[in-house]
């Protein structure tokens, strides 16, 4: 079977770098999966689990904070300004700042106040999910 380079970036390393079989991901309008030969593609992403079935058959999982995707006919390239791997996921932290974020959302004065615990609220709640999804399947 065919691969295709991929490349998960965040802000401070690289948190992939490998070939790949398929990689799914939360695409700006939906779920994404692409395979080796996909057509060139440059998109925004949501907050989420990238899901990558590397070349021998294992799977890893990053967690990223929303970022650009940019698929290019040998080179899937993941930019986000935070990107945690599977493993170093913990769904009890991630749990306890999801909570912080919904009394910020209660507690909230202004639209800038509201839009930010918005924003803090939905990163969280796709961090808990991410870490679910990881420790599922374990």
């Amino acid at each position: 079977m065919s691969t295709i380079q991929v490349e998960v970036v965040s802000a401070e390393e690289s948190v992939f770098s490998g070939p790949a079989k398929f990689v799914a991901l939360p695409g700006e309008n939906g779920e994404l999966g692409i395979l080796p030969g996909h057509i060139p593609l440059l998109t925004r992403i949501r907050p989420g689990a990238v899901r990558i079935e590397k070349a021998d058959g294992d799977e890893e999982f990053v967690f990223v904070v929303g970022g650009i995707l940019e698929v290019q006919p040998n080179l899937i390239t993941v930019l986000s300004d935070t990107a945690i791997r599977g493993h170093d996921l913990d769904e009890a932290r991630a749990n306890e700042a999801r909570k912080a974020a919904e009394e910020a959302l209660r507690n909230a004065k202004s639209d800038i106040d509201l839009a930010k615990a918005q924003s803090a609220l939905a990163i969280m709640a796709a961090q808990v999910a991410a870490a679910r999804r990881f420790n599922q399947r374990k």
